[in-house]
């Protein structure tokens, strides 16, 4: 770790990077206990070379000591809120008030410089629904070049935050198994995908479907497995 961090909320973003944001630098959780705000979320990119894969980020101006959250957004940005290191609410003669606002993280992949690489879902629609098993045919459109050797499919739980964990993260790699990548015109490409397997690997309900390119992510449509 690049940075000593307590109560920091650990987040699965859609391309598998892994996002540590909020909490202290000494101290320990509970009322009062944390010192010293780390404002700079940390980036883990578990793909890169070893001594690479931290990348420290952008800092925030707030602290977000205990009680922080951090929940991830359907257009790949984090919503980040919250900070109460009291027994009650304390606005006043604190070292740390009370924090009510919320505020986003922007990851790298929603750099402008990145938007001609960043798919967009044409199908399925929002809200559709897909069978254990099942292959599904994804159409998504990008407008800069494409390398088709760097499309992925994943899908994220949703998740909630408290006390520095996530509950319910799940991220899933949707297998393309031999299918082609196959342009539909200029523009337009396919990819097919088998949906997960049983529930042992993703309990019914409600995802994020995104498409990631390059790392990349498309912004999600919600889907449901049955």
């Amino acid at each position: 770790m690049p940075l000593a961090r307590v109560l920091g909320d650990m987040l699965l973003l859609p391309n598998g990077h892994v996002l540590n944001i909020n909490g202290a630098s000494a101290g320990s959780a509970g009322w009062e206990l944390g010192r010293n705000p780390v404002l700079n979320p940390v980036v883990y990119r578990p793909e890169n070379p070893l001594g690479s894969r931290f990348q420290v980020q952008n800092p925030s101006n707030k602290p977000r000591m205990y009680h922080s959250t951090a929940v991830l957004l359907r257009d790949g940005r984090v919503l980040v809120g919250g900070s109460n290191p009291h027994d009650k609410y304390a606005f006043t003669d604190v070292l740390y008030p009370t924090e009510l606002s919320l505020e986003t993280f922007a990851p790298s992949y929603l750099d402008p410089s990145s938007s001609i690489l960043r798919p967009n879902i044409i199908s399925p629609k929002p809200k559709a629904k897909m069978h254990y098993g099942e292959q599904i045919i994804i159409k998504f459109t990008i407008t800069g070049h494409v390398n088709l050797s760097l499309i992925s499919v994943t899908m994220i739980a949703p998740s909630f935050n408290t006390h520095s964990f996530s509950m319910n993260q799940r991220l899933l790699v949707l297998d393309g198994g031999n299918s082609t990548k196959a342009v539909v015109g200029r523009s337009y490409y396919t990819v097919e995908v088998t949906a997960p397997p049983s529930g042992n690997i993703a309990p019914a309900g409600d995802y994020l479907l995104f498409v990631v390119h390059n790392e990349v992510p498309s912004p999600g449509i919600w889907v449901r497995i049955q």
